[in-house]
C-alpha cells in the first residue's frame, strides 16, 4: 500500500508541483490586488444629476416599450445623449429613452465613446485623448457573468497617465467595468494566473469550471497523500524527530511536515472554492422565494410616488416593490437617499431607508417562523454590505434559514442555511484567514497570509527540484 502511495504522490508532485508553486505566488499577489472591478463608489460619481426638466414618459410606459419580461426594477439616469430608462428583468436589461420611450442602446463607436467621456469627467478623470479600442463579447477583464446581460461591450482607453479603460454597455450606455494599468499589470500575475482564467477558457464557463475543480482535487490529493508519507516517513530517536532523507527530498521533507496543516486546508479550502454547489448550497434564493421577492408590481402604481418631485440633486432615481407597493428612491449622494412610498412623506437622512416593519412583511412572505429583523453588525461572522455605505442591513432568521435584506432597496444580500453557513468557514476562512480576530488585526492577517504562502513556495520549490532530478534521471 505504501508503495502505491509513493508512486502516486510522486508523479502528482511532479505533474503539480508548478501549479502549487503558482498557486503561492499569486495568492499573495491576490491579497493586495483584486481582480479589476467598478465599485459603487466610481459608477455612483460618474454618474451626472438627472435632467428633471426633460420629457418623462410614466414607468409603466417605459416598462411596455422595453420588452421585458418580468420587470422587477427600473432605474432612470442621466446619459450624455439623453436621460434613459434602466428596465431590468431576471435575466435581460435594456434602455429606453426617457422622453419617447425609444430604444437607447449604444450601438455605434461614437455614442460609447462620448458616454465615456462624460463619465470620465464627472469622475475628474483626463478623458482628452479617449479613443474606442475595442467592440467585443470578452476580453481578459470582461469574463466574468455578470456582464453576460451587456454584450458587447465597448472598451475605451481614456488615454490619461493611469491607463485607465472604462466598458461601456452596449444593452444600456452604463460604464460597467474599469481597469487601469497597474491593476492590469498585477492581476497578470495575480488573478489570471490563480484563476486559470485565460480568456479562451474562461469565457467558457462550464469548461473553465470542470478544468479547473479537477486540477484542484488532484492537487489536493498529491498534498494528502505527501502528508501522509511526511508523517510516516519520520525517524523518531528518543525524543528527537529526523529525516531520512538528504539535500532537496530532506528539505522538501522538513519544510512539508511545517507547512502540512496549511498546504492541506488551503488545498481544500481552494478546491472547495469551485465548488458551485457540488457539496454545499449555493445560497440563492428558490424559485417559491424568488417568486415572493420578485412579484411582478403593478407599474401604473409607480406614477403615485412620483407626485414628489424629484430632488435637484438626485444622479440616480428607481422604482422597486415590497409586497405589491411601489417605492421610488432617489440616490443625491453616495452615502444618502430620500426613500418615497405612496401615502407617506419622503424619508431623509439616516431615516431614508426601509424599516423592521417593511422587512418584517417581506419575510413573512419568504418563509414560515421568522423572527423579528435585527441589523446586522459590521463585524458579524456572516457579513453582508448594501451598496450604500451606513444603509441598514437587516438579518430575519427563519429556523434554519437566514435572509440578509438591504435596507436601501428591499434586496436579499445573502440566503444563509446550514450549508452556506458552513462553507464560509470551511472556504473564505481557511482560503483567505478572514477569522474575526485577523479582520480586526489587518496587519497581522496581512504577516500571516505573504508568510504561509512564501513557506509553501519554499516549499514547492523542492518539490519543483526533485521532480526534475527525477525526470532527468
Amino acid at each position: 500500500m505504501m508503495s502505491v502511495i509513493v508512486l502516486v504522490h510522486r508523479w502528482l508532485g511532479i505533474a503539480f508541483c508548478l501549479l502549487f508553486a503558482m498557486w503561492f505566488a499569486t495568492g499573495i499577489v491576490m491579497h493586495f490586488v483584486p481582480f479589476p472591478s467598478l465599485t459603487e463608489a466610481e459608477r455612483f460619481a460618474g454618474l451626472a444629476p438627472v435632467d428633471r426638466g426633460a420629457a418623462r414618459i410614466p414607468v409603466a410606459e417605459a416598462v411596455a416599450a422595453s420588452g421585458v419580461a418580468g420587470v422587477v426594477r427600473v432605474r432612470l439616469i442621466q446619459r450624455s445623449d439623453a436621460a434613459v430608462y434602466i428596465v431590468s428583468g431576471p435575466s435581460r436589461v435594456r434602455a429606453v429613452r426617457a422622453s419617447d420611450g425609444g430604444d437607447a442602446s449604444v450601438a455605434i463607436a461614437d455614442a460609447a465613446l462620448a458616454i465615456a467621456r462624460e463619465h470620465a469627467r464627472n469622475r475628474g478623470l483626463d478623458a482628452a485623448r479617449a479613443a474606442v479600442v475595442a467592440r467585443s463579447d470578452y476580453d481578459q477583464w470582461s469574463v466574468p457573468n455578470g456582464f453576460d446581460r451587456h454584450r458587447p461591450l465597448f472598451r475605451v482607453a481614456l488615454g490619461d497617465s493611469a491607463g485607465t479603460e472604462v466598458y461601456v454597455s452596449s444593452s444600456t450606455g452604463e460604464i460597467v467595468l474599469d481597469t487601469g494599468r497597474r491593476e492590469r499589470g498585477w492581476n497578470w500575475a495575480g488573478s489570471v494566473l490563480h484563476w486559470i482564467y485565460p480568456t479562451v477558457l474562461r469565457s467558457n464557463w462550464s469548461l473553465w469550471d470542470r478544468v479547473v475543480w479537477t486540477l484542484s482535487l488532484l492537487a489536493l490529493i498529491a498534498a494528502m497523500l505527501g502528508a501522509v508519507l511526511g508523517i510516516a516517513r519520520v525517524k523518531l530517536r528518543g525524543r528527537r524527530m529526523s529525516s531520512p532523507y538528504r539535500g532537496w527530498h530532506a528539505l522538501h521533507h522538513v519544510i512539508g511536515l511545517a507547512a502540512t496543516m496549511f498546504v492541506l486546508t488551503w488545498s481544500l479550502s481552494g478546491w472547495l472554492s469551485m465548488d458551485h454547489g457540488r457539496l454545499f448550497s449555493r445560497g440563492q434564493l428558490t424559485a417559491a422565494e424568488s417568486g415572493v421577492t420578485n412579484a411582478l408590481p403593478d407599474w401604473t402604481a409607480a406614477s403615485l410616488p412620483d407626485r414628489q418631485p424629484i430632488s435637484p440633486s438626485a444622479r440616480e432615481i428607481e422604482w422597486f416593490a415590497i409586497n405589491g407597493t411601489v417605492y421610488r428612491r432617489d440616490r443625491v449622494s453616495l452615502d444618502r437617499q430620500v426613500l418615497i412610498k405612496a401615502g407617506d412623506a419622503p424619508r431623509d437622512g439616516p431615516a431614508g431607508f426601509l424599516d423592521r416593519r417593511e422587512i418584517q412583511s417581506l419575510v413573512a412572505r419568504l418563509a414560515a417562523g421568522c423572527g423579528v429583523p435585527s441589523v446586522l453588525a459590521g463585524n458579524d461572522d456572516y457579513a453582508a454590505q448594501s451598496a450604500i455605505p451606513g444603509a441598514p442591513v437587516y438579518r430575519s432568521r427563519c429556523g434554519d434559514i437566514w435572509f440578509d435584506i438591504d435596507g436601501a432597496d428591499g434586496s436579499v444580500l445573502q440566503r444563509l442555511d446550514a450549508s452556506r453557513r458552513t462553507y464560509r468557514w470551511v472556504y473564505s476562512a481557511l482560503h483567505t484567514l478572514d477569522f474575526p480576530f485577523l479582520v480586526a488585526h489587518p496587519r497581522l492577517r496581512d504577516v500571516l497570509i505573504v508568510g504561509l504562502c512564501a513557506l509553501g513556495l519554499v516549499f514547492s520549490v523542492t518539490g519543483i527540484a526533485i521532480g526534475w532530478r527525477r525526470l532527468r534521471s
